[in-house]
This record gives structure tokens, sequence and C-alpha cells, in this order.
């Protein structure tokens, strides 16, 4: 952790965890036991879902890991999250160019995402409103698998909106947010506007994505000390 800058996600610590030269785990489950030093307070806190720190880099984080963070910075979290997660999965990743300058883990989002320039899947106009969303997950055959919007504060209506304009793709519609917006995300998904995409429209929490990260992240520390045994 301190050579992450005093921070890391809990699947960060996983992966690097069972590979420090030298150490050997005395334990048939590590994870668990990573998962059970972090909350420690003696030691460390948590930022986020997910996001640990130690108490020592309390004072140093970076400013949207500090004790405030801005709403932005909680959004451009999630999309990160995202975009590990997708890229855990072998899928390919896609965030809106002007997103990629933000931070993620005190580094640009850009430099997670594997897709630079999104796949012309479509006609041009289609492909640039697409262009727009938070997050999409590609397949191999470069078509959308999923197309993600991280809604922090904004209405969420304007995920949907877009969502209609894409209604033709084969491909799931998600808004992650805070999970006390749900309520919120099933009384507006039921407007006729959006009924041409109710069925393919998907909520899930933040707590819920990180879970996710963590658990894809065990995942595949277990099959790359697996193939080292």
């Amino acid at each position: 952790m301190r050579g992450s800058g005093g921070y890391a996600t809990l699947g960060q610590l996983y992966k690097d965890a069972l590979n420090i030269p030298g150490v050997k785990w005395e334990t048939k489950t590590p994870f668990k036991s990573i998962n059970r030093i972090v909350q420690n307070p003696k030691y460390f806190f948590r930022i986020r879902p997910g996001l640990w720190a130690l108490l020592e880099a309390k004072d140093k984080l970076p400013a949207d890991l500090g004790k405030k963070p801005k709403p932005e910075s909680d959004h451009t979290y999630y999309q990160g999250l995202l975009v590990e997660l997708g890229n855990l999965r072998k899928h390919q990743t896609f965030v809106p160019k002007q997103d990629r300058a933000k931070l993620f883990l005190g580094k640009p989002l850009g430099s997670f995402v594997t897709v630079e320039d999104i796949h012309p899947f479509t006609y041009p106009e289609v492909v640039s409103r697409a262009a727009a969303v938070d997050v999409i997950w590609f397949d191999q055959r470069k078509f959308p698998l999923e197309f993600i919007e991280v809604e922090n504060t904004t209405d969420i209506s304007g995920a949907f909106l877009r969502f209609v304009l894409l209604y033709a793709f084969n491909s799931t519609f998600r808004v992650v947010a805070p999970a006390a917006r749900m309520r919120e995300f099933e009384s507006k998904l039921h407007h006729p506007s959006f009924v041409s995409v109710a069925a393919r429209t998907k909520f899930t929490s933040y707590d819920v994505v990180a879970s996710m990260h963590t658990k894809a992240s065990e995942a595949i520390a277990l099959e790359r000390a697996w193939a080292g045994s």
C-alpha cells in the first residue's frame, strides 16, 4: 500500500500481496486475511467502498481522495472501477475523451482503457452519441456489450434518454449509482418514454460495483497463483 501512495483497492492488494518477494502466506484464505487486516483502525481506514488507505497517509492523500471529495471524484472512481472490471473480464473498454485526463487512483483514467477511438459499430451519428456514455464494454467483435452510465447526483432520466438512442443494439444498459437512488431509478424507468429499453436497463449500486471489482481481482490472482504453482 505504501508503494501505491498510501492507498489501494482491495483488488490491487489481492493481486500484489501474493507476489511480494520472500513472503509466504501461512493461510489457505489469504484474501479473507487481507480483508480483515485492512479493517484494523489502528493502521487503516476506508476511503470508499473497496478502497482503503494507511492511517499514516491520511493527510497526504490526493485531493480526489481527501476528507471531503467532490461528487465528480466519486463519479470518476466508479468509472475507473468499471473500466478495470471490464478489462478483468477481457472486454474492450472505452470512456469519453473528455474524461480521460481525470484521475483514477492517481493516474489518468485514459491510461486504463483499451479502446482509444470508439469502434465504428454503426452509423457515424449514432456512434458519436454513444461516445458520450460514461463507460462502454465491447466484445471481441467490437460490438457494444454494455453501455454504462454513472449517476452520482445528476438526473437519471438523462441516462435513459441516451439508452433510447441506442435501443436497436443487443446490449445491456446499466445505471451505476448510490443504492439510495434505486427507488428513483425504478420510478423514472416506468415512464412511457423509456418502454423500448426498460427490460434491458439494470441498476447496480456503488457497493456492488466495488464488490464485483474485488471478486474479479481475487479470481485473477488465484488463476495466477495456480499457474505459478
